[in-house]
């Protein structure tokens, strides 16, 4: 492996031990805010923090005699309109996510928000006519049985938290869609600093009609809502963009799978939110169906793979 490709590696794997702090941060953070007031804090500071990294990637891809798409002028429409829809669905898919934490671990938001990456194939059917491959059945199975043991504690109904980040799962595997369509049109980093305004924006209408924050209350939380929209929106988004760039898209896409698992060890670390056997047995089933999505098939470059290059847990995380 070239210095160079382990050094992005490297890059890669911070961003999903970032993003896999986050889980951690969004918890605390309700400890003083209400969930829209946190998504509506930490979108604005993503925005804002990725306004100089704009700049900056301009000034790197200047040096790299790398062509960019941000020809503004011409393209603005079509950013406008992709910044806002990807905002708008950005604040569901984040909104049940954050509303979710609040009643189950960091951990389990963790494993099963990132079950976009099962449910995106199945999108891709429907909405795109895509043709599914057969492994991903086979992720289908695994990922289920991980969500049996991970979720279900003797009945057959899910938990509040754990339904609401399904729905949030499924919220971002649209997200994703938003993004492969409109990415393939415009710089992503601009498209992504206008989705956080947009998010932002429209987190602030229920916030000021549901939760009334006071300056008390967000000066209290301000930790968690910096690292929540600088450091896991803005800077792993920027690391994730540069590292990219130059590294194996299937060897990403499998250090990315990792956000998950940090959450889960960072939940217990910070938290103290436990796993059972039984769960961290889900949980490993899980994985092994998020890793095999995330293998090439015979289509390389479906929305899937496109997922690797464009998103950011994020959201998704997270973003």
């Amino acid at each position: 492996m070239k210095h160079t490709e382990l050094k992005n590696l490297l890059l890669l794997f911070l961003t999903a031990m970032i993003w896999g702090a986050a889980f951690v941060a969004q918890s605390a953070g309700m400890d003083y805010v209400g969930p829209f007031t946190f998504l509506s804090a930490r979108s604005f500071l993503g925005g804002i923090f990725l306004l100089p990294c704009i700049r900056f990637l301009d000034k790197l891809n200047t040096v790299d005699n790398t062509p960019r798409k941000a020809d503004c002028r011409s393209n603005r429409k079509q950013l406008l309109l992709g910044g806002s829809c990807a905002g708008l669905v950005l604040m569901l898919a984040s909104s049940l996510q954050q509303i979710g934490i609040l009643y189950t671990t960091v951990g389990k938001a963790g494993f099963l928000t990132a079950m976009y990456v099962i449910i995106v194939p199945f999108l891709g059917v429907f909405l795109l006519h895509q043709k599914l491959e057969k492994r991903i059945w086979v992720c289908v199975l695994l990922a289920v049985c991980g969500m049996a043991l991970l979720c279900l504690n003797g009945s057959a109904r899910l938990q509040l938290g754990d339904a609401l980040e399904l729905l949030c799962a499924l919220a971002f595997s649209i997200h994703i869609l938003v993004l492969d369509h409109f990415t393939s049109k415009v710089d992503p980093v601009r498209l992504s600093c206008i989705q956080f305004f947009v998010c932002g924006i429209f987190s602030a209408i229920p916030m000021l009609l549901l939760e009334h924050p006071t300056i008390h209350v967000l000066l209290a939380a301000w930790l968690p809502i910096a690292y929540a929209g600088i450091l896991s929106s803005g800077v792993a988004y920027t690391l994730q963009a540069i590292a990219q760039k130059k590294c194996d898209p299937t060897l990403a896409s499998l250090v990315m799978c990792l956000e998950s698992v940090f959450s889960a060890v960072f939940g217990w670390l910070i938290l103290h939110q436990a796993l059972s056997l039984r769960e961290g047995i889900g949980c490993i089933l899980m994985f092994a169906a998020i890793v095999l999505a995330n293998l090439p098939g015979k289509k390389h470059d479906t929305a899937i793979s496109q997922n690797q290059k464009t998103y950011q847990h994020k959201e998704r995380k997270n973003i």
